[in-house]
């Protein structure tokens, strides 16, 4: 794609792949609004400011909002299905249960279809557990630590809560603790093998050894 600086009158080539696109909103499909407000209170989601009309809740952690209200979709109310990303799958299911909302057991995908129980290995994207709002919208949990390779740009990594970074600063220290009784020394750089596995968690690298 070429483009023209109307300023300058220089020509300069833009490749589509390099506009940056930040997913912002998720519409959800309702019947009432007040009851959709009180399920997604409940869940602990940000309510934002937002213009008249238009309702809208952020996940803690998330750059990506959701919203509901009169006209804003033609979609039929309970047909949305999206995924939801924790790094610990128990504890967010406890804690959403423990807020009354009712979460179905947690289950793996094996290579015959879904199995009861978190993976053993609690591998990334393998653990899931599903619940539903009031009119039937469907929300995956998603249980990811390790991010596939090329599904963050190594430059980009970052934590969007401090519970985030907690949990990762958790895996790597354990994944340290092996580190050291494989090569049987006291690793005293430490910081720099914790910071090296925390961004190959995300961008999916080869983590340190």
């Amino acid at each position: 794609m070429t483009r023209t600086d109307t300023r300058s009158g220089a020509t300069a080539t833009t490749s589509v792949e390099n506009v940056d696109m930040k997913l912002e909103v998720v519409v959800v499909p309702v019947s009432d609004v007040d009851r959709a407000k009180e399920f997604y209170g409940r869940l602990g989601w940000r309510l934002d400011r937002t213009p008249p009309g238009v309702v809208q809740y952020t996940p803690h952690g998330s750059g990506c909002s959701v919203q509901f209200g009169q006209g804003l979709t033609s979609a039929a109310p309970g047909s949305a299905e999206s995924y939801l990303v924790v790094s610990d799958l128990r504890a967010a299911r406890d804690t959403l249960v423990a807020a009354g909302v009712e979460v179905d057991a947690i289950f793996h995908l094996g290579p015959d279809g879904p199995v009861d129980g978190p993976d053993p290995e609690r591998s990334s994207y393998s653990s899931r557990a599903m619940f539903q709002d009031l009119d039937g919208n469907s929300w995956v949990l998603q249980e990811i630590t390790n991010r596939l390779p090329g599904r963050v740009e190594a430059g980009q990594t970052s934590f969007d809560s401090a519970s985030d970074l907690a949990g990762a600063l958790r895996r790597a220290a354990a994944a340290h603790d092996e580190h050291e009784k494989r090569t049987g020394a006291s690793d005293p750089n430490w910081p720099d093998w914790y910071a090296a596995f925390m961004v190959s968690e995300q961008t999916g690298a080869e983590p340190p050894r």
